[in-house]
């Protein structure tokens, strides 16, 4: 009966050892929970009314709360009512450029945040961008009220358009082409010489040659036939025409006379008995009347006129005797 009893009570006391033991794991649990509450960040919203309309603010905390947040039209500036229970507390707030800003000419411009009526908590804006802007703001311990204050409410965005690609307009002529000059100049180039071409098509692969020159494709076809037309014909050779000096004239005319006017006259630059020949006066030459002798152009041209009239008038006269004669004899014959 006592070993039953004494097992029993025994028996019990292990029972209590175990709920003990429960409730200790129960109270490290909710130790453990509160300690990782305080550290966690939560994500929130929360609604403020400005002049009748209605913004969501979105915001997140760590080691405090947010319990309510007024607007005030008048100083453009948002009132958070907090309580910080950590040694710090921690409020990142996100405000949407259409709902709220701080603008000073058209530029960004910083946020003014005051805690308490007066102290100035340390504040980093910690993204910027066309649409948004955030601020980290760090509270001590205690703090019941923060008022963010900027430039306006309910700003209008005027969204930018991007610039759209623009393709450069081409210089037309080119920039290489001397208006002053003949289109012709720079296609006789281009067709004749083949360094000329390779530089413009290196240099001006987006143009077309007539296209540089601010000519037609067909105005720049019929310059090439030309250019081309030119050089495949024989060069025409100019024969000097020489204008006969002193010397020559004296030998286009008999000794002793010149052409002068067009006709041959006596030459009176040197004495009687000297002709001018090479630039001097010397002797004149007689010409020989031996038969084998060749006759010089003076003796022919100053006495083979005379000694041909000479000739006729003697076959003339000895025909007129031969024909006298012939009559004489024939009448003698008839009176036989």
């Amino acid at each position: 009966m006592n070993n039953h009893s004494t097992h029993q009570l025994q028996s019990d006391r292990l029972r209590n050892l175990t709920n003990g033991n429960s409730l200790l794991k129960i109270s490290l649990g909710l130790i453990f929970f509160t300690i990782l509450s305080s550290a966690f960040v939560y994500a929130e919203t929360i609604s403020v009314d400005v002049d009748g309309t209605s913004y969501d603010v979105d915001y997140t905390v760590s080691g405090m709360s947010v319990s309510g947040i007024e607007a005030d039209s008048d100083f453009i500036s948002l009132l958070f009512t907090v309580d910080v229970t950590d040694s710090l507390g921690i409020l990142e707030i996100t405000f949407d450029r259409t709902f709220y800003d701080s603008i000073y000419q058209g530029l960004d411009d910083e946020f003014i945040v005051i805690a308490d009526g007066g102290l100035e908590p340390t504040v980093t804006e910690t993204v910027t961008n066309s649409q948004s802007r955030t601020l980290k703001i760090e509270l001590p311990p205690g703090t019941q009220d923060v008022e963010i204050i900027g430039s306006v409410f309910g700003r209008t965005i005027e969204e930018t358009p991007e610039p759209e690609e623009t393709i450069p307009e081409k210089q037309i002529p080119a920039a290489f082409v001397d208006t002053s000059k003949d289109p012709k100049f720079y296609v006789e180039r281009y067709v004749t010489e083949s360094s000329y071409k390779t530089w413009f098509e290196e240099n001006y692969s987006d143009y077309t040659f007539h296209e540089a020159l601010d000519i037609s494709k067909s105005e720049l076809d019929k310059l090439i036939a030309e250019v081309e037309a030119e050089n495949s014909a024989p060069a025409q050779v100019e024969t000097p025409v020489e204008t006969p000096d002193e010397t020559t004239e004296t030998t286009q005319c008999g000794a002793g006379t010149v052409l002068k006017d067009g006709a041959c006259v006596l030459d009176d630059r040197c004495g009687p008995g000297t002709i001018f020949q090479d630039g001097a006066c010397v002797v004149e030459q007689q010409t020989s009347t031996s038969p084998t002798s060749t006759p010089q152009p003076t003796s022919f041209k100053g006495l083979g006129k005379e000694l041909g009239y000479g000739l006729i008038a003697a076959f003339i006269v000895t025909g007129a005797i031969a024909i006298i004669l012939a009559l004489m004899s024939k009448a003698s014959k008839n009176r036989d």
